[in-house]
Parts: C-alpha cells; sequence; structure tokens
C-alpha cells in the first residue's frame, strides 16, 4: 500500500503537523480520498492516536513504546483475546483478572472509514459497554479490515460468524473530550485510543 509506505513508511517520518497537510483542504469533503486516507483523516480528526506497522515485529516494538511513554509496565490489563496475550507476557502485564485495568488491549471487528471509528463485538470486549471500558485503549487491526461505512462492517459480521454470532456489536468513535460543547458526542465516553494498523494487504 503506497499511500502507507509514502506517510509512515521512514522511521524519521515527518511530524504530526505536517502529516495533517496531507489532508489540508478535506475537511467536510474527503470523498475523493482512497479508503485508507479517509479512514486514517477521519480517525485522527476524532483524536485517535494512529501507527502504522509493516510486520507484527514492528507491532511488538511499537507496543512497547506505547507501554514506556504512558508507564503501563507491570500494571493490570483487560484483554479477553489468548492470541494477545504473548503481548502481555512479555511485557509482564498482568490480564487474569485485573481489578484495576490501566488499559484495554483488543483486536476489532473492522475499521470504518466514513466516521474513522472502531467496531467491536462481544468476541472483543464481551459484554462490555463502552463506558465500562478502561479509559486508555489499544487497538490491533489490520489494513484488510478498514471497511467503507457500518453496514459494510456488520455484513462482514454476518459473514465471518456463520456460527457463534457475536452480540454487542458497538463502535467507538471519540477519542478525545470535545473541545466544545457537541450534541453529537451526548452520552458518549471519550477514550484514549491507540490504533496498531498493520499492513496486510
Amino acid at each position: 500500500m503506497n499511500f502507507f509506505k509514502k506517510i509512515f513508511g521512514s522511521s524519521e517520518s515527518a511530524s504530526d503537523e505536517e502529516h495533517e497537510s496531507e489532508y489540508a483542504g478535506t475537511s467536510g469533503q474527503n470523498s475523493h480520498l482512497s479508503l485508507d486516507e479517509q479512514f486514517i483523516f477521519n480517525f485522527k480528526k476524532n483524536g485517535g492516536k494512529f501507527l502504522y506497522c509493516e510486520n507484527t515485529q514492528e507491532v511488538a516494538e511499537q507496543f512497547e513504546n506505547i507501554l514506556e511513554e504512558n508507564d503501563w509496565f507491570e500494571n493490570e490489563v483487560l484483554c479477553y483475546e489468548s492470541a494477545l496475550f504473548h503481548l502481555l507476557e512479555e511485557n509482564k502485564l498482568f490480564y487474569i483478572a485485573p481489578t484495576r485495568p490501566k488499559f484495554l488491549l483488543a483486536s476489532c471487528e473492522n475499521l470504518i472509514a466514513d466516521e474513522g471509528s472502531i467496531l467491536f463485538s462481544s468476541k472483543q470486549i464481551r459484554q462490555n459497554k463502552p463506558n465500562d471500558l478502561p479509559a486508555n485503549i489499544v487497538i490491533i487491526a489490520t489494513t484488510s479490515q478498514i471497511l467503507p461505512m457500518k453496514s459494510d462492517g456488520l455484513s462482514a459480521i454476518k459473514r465471518k460468524y456463520e456460527r457463534d454470532y457475536p452480540t454487542n456489536i458497538t463502535t467507538i468513535k471519540y477519542f478525545e473530550k470535545a473541545k466544545e460543547e457537541d450534541f453529537t458526542q451526548y452520552g458518549s465516553v471519550a477514550k484514549n485510543l491507540y490504533l496498531l494498523l498493520l499492513e496486510d494487504l
């Protein structure tokens, strides 16, 4: 995916302000962007922190960087997915019956481009509502999970789970507190969310 390499390819990557300039003049009208660009633009506009990874080794390195940045080593973590436990064990994080988890580590069902939101189900967050989850969230997803709209995400869930259909299908969209009263965020709790996006296309 040349777009990701163009923006995030070098280790001496440009600052966020320079990345934002890639999207100058797109406010409200970003339909001309590719699906990936549209998701990243809307996700970052919602306050999400985005880290592009070319391989699983980079995912592990970026995860360690997040832990270091927030001083989360040797803390409790909420995580329901056994495929992610190795990342927690390697970093001495406690995930068995946590009482005060510092963050949620999870995958997701899909990434929704037109909203810049993350689509979850009970497979990742059990029966927890977004408000019940920790304030800090680290998501590991792949570029192939980016879909245009929420309806596409729901269709993808139907195709993926022929049996054992998940419940509690929900999205998280706001990743920082609104700078002023915004009625569209009423009832939503902003999350401090990091997305580790793994290239798989």
